[in-house]
């Protein structure tokens, strides 16, 4: 069982750095920082593989063997997940090394274990370092209810970017403060606020029945680890309507598509009646990707904003004309507290007017290439 292996054996031949053990593969995530190494990937036939400033990249060394997989995968687990893993072939988890939180999954594959184990900061960042293209987090902190959503690819930094709206209220609020995950990622710390952290399969059976007792739990805050299905939209979506701060995620690349998502996962009948509950309950949707710098230090975020506290929006939203919600993007940019909305291809031309982006790369992550060029053409910056 998972007390046979051990996190410091040395079991992988590595051609630069010599024998490693699972306990140095996580050390490299230290020496370089989670900001350029966010991913690990272990699997049966290559070398382990970590994303490096969003590409991967193989170490020199020898090809994992099912039993190296084994012996530097199942460390991690522990007695009950391992035992997870062996019934499912599927578990996830969290590891806590040093001063880095890891979330990981381990799975089977048709040539054995693998692993993708992605790399947490312990320290949040604050909001002002996130990259925001204006001063919005600063009207979010405030809100003392609906859902704020924070939506984008894995591993675009979305729960970084929650953990910091989070401890910020906590720095500047005295409130209730309760999250489900799966897995927990940020361990938070105690502030002005009270919080909890319950994680899916240790605390509660599911996101659903974790809502359920939550609120009978009193919070203020609520944080939603991913709204996975019809139920934990749905009662997320009464938390954020019935006086509640509410954060969630989901894995969508824009805006519009968020909105597209959560309708999807209600039948034809029940569209109108969850569009109304949006129109109402949805606070801001924030869609984020980290893109490679110019000067290859590192990445940096580009985001697309929807600020639903405006009567078109929310009206959009509420008749189900979910493609005009971009010219709303497009338009309502002032600083005003109904307006500070934004595009993925304007905050994209605005960082390579000022020479953080390459021109060609921030191309290639442009939803809109022709709204893309457009905003470059426009950009006096």
């Amino acid at each position: 069982m998972a007390e046979n292996y051990s996190i410091s054996a040395k079991v992988y031949k590595n051609a630069e750095f010599g024998n490693w053990s699972m306990e140095d593969m996580l050390a490299y995530f230290k020496r370089h920082g989670v900001m350029r190494v966010s991913d690990l990937h272990l699997k049966v036939g290559v070398q382990p593989a970590y994303r490096f400033d969003g590409d991967l990249m193989k170490l020199r060394g020898e090809t994992v063997t099912k039993e190296i997989a084994e012996k530097l995968i199942f460390p991690l687990l522990g007695e009950k997940h391992l035992a997870e893993f062996k019934a499912n072939n599927n578990v996830d988890c969290s590891y806590h090394y040093d001063d880095l939180q890891f979330r990981i999954n381990v799975f089977m594959d048709n040539d054995g274990p693998a692993a993708a184990i992605r790399a947490l900061g312990s320290d949040v960042p604050e909001l002002e370092e996130i990259g925001f293209p204006n001063d919005v987090y600063k009207d979010i902190v405030k809100l003392q209810s609906g859902l704020v959503l924070m939506t984008g690819i894995t591993g675009a930094g979305k729960s970084t970017t929650i953990a910091s709206f989070i401890n910020r209220i906590s720095q500047t609020r005295a409130c209730r403060i309760i999250s489900i995950e799966d897995p927990i990622e940020y361990i938070l710390k105690q502030k002005g606020a009270v919080i909890s952290q319950r994680e899916v399969g240790r605390d509660v059976p599911s996101f659903a029945a974790g809502l359920k007792a939550m609120l009978r739990e009193d919070p203020d805050v609520i944080f939603v680890g991913e709204m996975r299905d019809a139920e934990t939209i749905s009662m997320t979506l009464m938390a954020a309507e019935t006086g509640h701060l509410v954060f969630s995620t989901l894995h969508t690349r824009d805006v519009t598509g968020s909105i597209t998502r959560i309708l999807d996962y209600f039948p034809s009948t029940r569209q109108d009646e969850v569009s109304n509950q949006l129109s109402l309950g949805l606070a801001y949707v924030i869609s984020q990707k980290l893109i490679p710098k110019k000067d290859g230090t590192g990445r940096l975020v580009c985001m697309e904003i929807l600020n639903n506290n405006n009567y078109a929006s929310a009206n959009i939203i509420r008749i189900g004309k979910i493609e005009q919600l971009y010219t709303q993007l497009q338009t309502k940019t002032r600083d005003k507290p109904d307006e500070k909305m934004i595009t993925f291809e304007i905050h994209l031309a605005r960082l390579v007017k000022t020479g953080k982006l390459d021109l060609l790369e921030a191309k290639k992550w442009a939803n809109d290439t022709q709204c893309f060029i457009d905003a470059m053409n426009a950009m006096t910056v």
